[in-house]
């Protein structure tokens, strides 16, 4: 979809506050939007489609028991390279 906007209009806004259950979510990010779209048709109760800009940017509301941010420690050399290794591997074993 062609919204006239640049990457950095783009943006994806989450918002909560400690009292209230749900939680907003405003984006144009096209995967997280399919997430969304996905669970709210799964889990009508959970998550529902709120508002559609009709310029590329979607609202969703979502219980804040069912959306989680997710923090990762970086890799460690080591392990980067072990996991290089065994897909390199990988690569080499026939396909189930």
């Amino acid at each position: 979809m062609i919204t006239g906007l640049n990457k950095k209009e783009k943006i994806t806004e989450i918002f909560f506050d400690e009292d209230n259950p749900v939680i907003n979510i405003r984006t144009y990010n096209t995967d997280l939007k399919n997430r969304l779209t996905r669970f709210s048709n799964e889990h009508p109760n959970e998550c529902k489609l709120v508002d559609d800009s009709g310029n590329g940017m979607l609202e969703f509301e979502i219980n804040k028991g069912r959306f989680c941010f997710r923090l990762t420690k970086p890799y460690s050399e080591e392990r980067r390279q072990t996991l290089s290794r065994n897909a390199t591997q990988d690569k080499h074993l026939p396909r189930r």
